[in-house]
């Protein structure tokens, strides 16, 4: 009989958002009459910008001739994606990168998960805590860690500790690690780390021989000036990161699918035999061997959002969502609830009243108010007491939500 791979076993029942779902269909088959607004899961709800719009149809018609009929494309992007991003997103902020130190992929969360494949399974893994599921997930399936204990961490992984007290700002680890995991602004925190927060990890990165993983999914969110874009805008950062870009919250592509990663080529991991060898080339042949690269009529898209109408209708969709995020966190500040994030990304992280359990929290939300969030232990250890909402949903159904929270949560 043939077996099976033991570290999935490891894992809690179900993954954070099915559980989530399984418990809103229970209410909602118990109670069909009920009006459910959804601030949980990270899903856009506005449409795709038109200028991305008019790309793809012109891409459909393309494909309907054999004059400009177009296959298997480059694995790694299209030149006029990749070349838009590198124009845009680096060097007008300073930061070289190469045409062949960029990947074009289905979404940043496909290679944040996949992009572990790629280092031993012997790497001492660093993750935040609470931290976003799937770079631990993956670890876990992978048998990078031991298994999981009663104060929910699992045994082997080293957890960066994030709350309140440290301004959600995780202390250097003190033992020596191989892989850190770092999102900024952070999903599920809507924190940040600023320029001399993350110089701090370049430079320990750079002197334990680490690799930072830098998940910069909501980069374009970020208002504030002292928050990096980019991990590379970091001295040093080339010669120690990997940084993972995506489409889906900044344009709308959720369900389109379109992401990036950017790995130069400095970056390196000894073998066994003691020699260095270059992260790029490795997930250049993984990606070439299990992937057959993003759909044009996509890319096409994807590039058009650097176009100078694009830009506008990109700034002016995720200035409706943090338009919502402000009306969901000085919403909760009137009705007695902490709350934190929501000025550089598009999520609010309160504490919940009185230090109720984060699932005793989601239950009550829904039951009394018919409101979904994400419950913060779903994150982590150090995520109980805390709970998420996005600022994804439709504006009408943001007020309504806030209005609910203020004047029907017994609190």
């Amino acid at each position: 009989m043939a077996t099976i791979n033991d570290n999935y076993l490891k894992l809690p029942g179900s993954y954070l958002f099915a559980e989530i779902a399984r418990r809103v269909a229970a209410f909602k088959e118990a109670n069909p009459e009920a009006d459910i607004i959804r601030l949980g899961i990270g899903d856009v709800t506005q449409p795709l910008p038109p200028a991305c719009i008019e790309a793809m149809h012109k891409a459909v018609d393309e494909l309907a001739s054999a004059d400009t009929f177009r296959g298997y494309g480059p694995e790694q992007g299209y030149s006029f994606l990749t070349d838009a991003i590198i124009e845009h997103n680096y060097k007008a902020r300073g930061i070289e990168i190469e045409s062949d130190e960029i990947f074009i992929s289905d979404g940043s969360k496909s290679d944040c998960g996949n992009i572990q494949e790629i280092f031993g399974t012997d790497n001492k893994v660093a993750i935040t805590d609470p931290v976003y599921p799937v770079y631990l997930d993956t670890n876990v399936m992978a048998g990078r860690t031991g298994t999981l204990q009663e104060d929910g961490h699992f045994e082997g992984v080293t957890y960066l500790p994030c709350d309140a007290s440290n301004d959600f700002a995780p202390a250097l680890p003190k033992e020596r690690v191989d892989m850190i995991y770092l999102c900024c602004p952070n999903n599920p925190t809507g924190t940040t780390l600023s320029r001399a927060e993350l110089k701090k990890w370049v430079d320990y990165a750079r002197e334990n021989e680490a690799v930072i993983l830098f998940d910069a999914a909501y980069a374009a969110y970020i208002t504030e000036d002292d928050v990096p874009r980019s991990i590379y805008e970091i001295e040093g950062a080339k010669d120690v990161a990997i940084e993972f870009r995506s489409f889906s919250k900044t344009a709308g592509f959720t369900g389109t699918r379109c992401g990036y990663t950017i790995i130069p080529k400095t970056v390196k991991g000894r073998a066994a035999d003691g020699s260095l060898v270059e992260f790029n080339k490795l997930w250049n042949r993984r990606h070439t061997t299990k992937f057959n690269g993003t759909a044009y009529i996509v890319q096409r898209g994807a590039a058009a959002i650097y176009t100078e109408e694009g830009q506008k209708q990109v700034k002016e969709t995720i200035a409706y969502y943090m338009e919502n995020a402000r009306i969901i966190r000085e919403g909760l500040q009137a009705a007695g609830i902490k709350a934190y994030g929501g000025v550089n990304a598009p999520y609010i992280w309160l504490k919940t009243p009185d230090n109720m359990p984060s699932w005793d929290f989601f239950d009550k939300l829904l039951t009394e108010v018919h409101i979904v969030g994400t419950p913060g232990a779903g994150f982590g250890p150090c995520g109980e007491g805390y709970f998420r909402l996005t600022a994804f949903g439709n504006r009408e159904n943001t007020v309504r939500a806030v209005e609910r929270i203020k004047n029907q949560l017994h609190i």
